[in-house]
């Protein structure tokens, strides 16, 4: 008989419309989906970092985007000219939006020239391209720098401000406040490492077109002082593999260093570190730390890498979709770092709703893959579809629901 008799076709169409809740609630719970684990390791501690001279650190992988170690991470600390990174993510956004280009020139208010502190020595005469005032921003540290460049995006100092905490807040860097574009200490103008490191991330994630600006290591603007021309970032000069990113100093934050580094590593390819220190005593200081905590993460801990860009990491079926299965993965390559020689006692899991019923829109989060090493977390991945997965027609989410309702 091909036809469902009425109250039969009643009831599957009652299922074919249903909410997921209710199917979810008079269902039988099923095991969560799981990746299969490795043999469950001993107990072991993970590396521990060396003894930093800085009020506060933070070591992060940033190819794994894992933070390795740290001290007082989400401790409240004034950034002085680390406050320059947000100023550089707003120029480069409206870069990026063409709104401004590198060839353009701002002119030097008076506020501009009046900065005090760290200057790029620019004035009132002069009308400098965007090109040069970021190079002035980021390689001499310029307060008349950023404020030019401020002035030239914002329209006004307040405006600009008013982006920068804008954009904060839209970055999750949910414990930075803003007073000003150039790090001079005002009360309330504060941050924390791990706003830094998200901030930092963002920047090489959404503007990788303009890194190469942190990687100058000597800069000079003519009709400036040519002994103003060197980089402050003495890792620069340090370490080859070091390719940005930004100093600070007033006596309120005391001498902070960010550093990313890009070393080569075999069957992983460029493996990238970042280091923050923040509060060290003295310009030597806050660059001997900051190798120490670069060679710590680098030695300390291997990058693995568990899958690849767009690689199904599982395919658990779908109800009520034109497909039958949904790929779970990541658009880019999963990497995590484990500690030295520990890559063989990892376990994973991947930890999802059930069931899961359609529509699925590419790109959509579903999951999270889930790493430990024993009963250590190490990190946490979303997991999203890799392809959408449309409703299907009537009849085959009546079906489903019903094949539900029976299981």
């Amino acid at each position: 008989m091909n036809r469902l008799t009425s109250p039969l076709r009643a009831l599957v169409f009652a299922f074919a419309f249903a909410p997921l809740g209710l199917l979810a609630a008079t269902s039988r719970p099923a095991p969560v989906a799981t990746v299969t684990p490795a043999a469950a390791p001993a107990p072991s501690a993970l590396p521990q970092p060396p003894e930093v001279a800085a009020s506060a650190y933070l070591v992060m992988d940033m190819t794994a985007n894992q933070i390795l170690a740290g001290k007082n991470i989400d401790a409240p600390v004034q950034p002085a000219s680390l406050t320059k990174l947000m100023t550089a993510y707003l120029v480069f956004d409206a870069l990026r939006a063409k709104k401004i280009t590198l060839t353009q020139t701002f002119p030097v208010s008076v506020n501009a020239w009046r900065q005090p502190g760290s200057r790029m020595f620019i004035d009132p005469k002069m009308q400098v391209p965007v090109d040069d005032l970021i190079k002035g921003l980021i390689v001499q540290s310029g307060n008349d720098a950023a404020m030019a460049l401020a002035e030239g995006v914002g329209g006004t100092e307040e405006h600009f401000v008013q982006m920068m905490n804008d954009e904060a807040k839209a970055l999750g860097m949910n414990s930075t406040t803003y007073k000003d574009p150039t790090g001079l200490p005002e009360p309330g103008h504060i941050t924390t490492a791990r706003d830094l490191a998200t901030l930092v991330v963002r920047l090489r994630r959404d503007f990788p077109e303009y890194a190469y600006f942190d990687s100058i290591k000597k800069y000079y603007y003519p009709g400036t002082p040519p002994s103003n021309a060197t980089n402050r970032n003495g890792m620069l000069f340090r370490d080859p593999t070091v390719d940005g990113m930004k100093t600070g100093y007033t006596k309120e934050a005391g001498y902070c260093l960010i550093a990313t580094a890009k070393r080569e590593f075999p069957n992983l390819g460029d493996r990238r570190m970042l280091t923050i220190v923040l509060g060290t005593a003295s310009e030597h200081a806050r660059v001997n730390e900051t190798q120490k905590l670069l060679n710590w993460g680098y030695t300390a801990y291997d990058d693995i890498k568990l899958f690849d860009a767009n690689q199904p990491v599982v395919t658990p079926s779908v109800w009520k979709g034109k497909a039958s299965v949904l790929k779970l993965g990541s658009p880019q390559a999963i990497v995590v770092a484990v500690p030295a020689g520990s890559a063989g006692k990892i376990k994973t899991q991947v930890v999802r709703p059930d069931p899961l019923v359609a529509p699925f829109a590419k790109g959509q989060q579903v999951g999270t893959l889930k790493v430990s090493l024993g009963d250590q977390p190490l990190a946490d991945v979303p997991l999203v579809a890799l392809d959408a997965v449309d409703q299907a027609g009537v009849f085959g989410r009546a079906w489903d629901a019903l094949r539900l309702w029976i299981k």
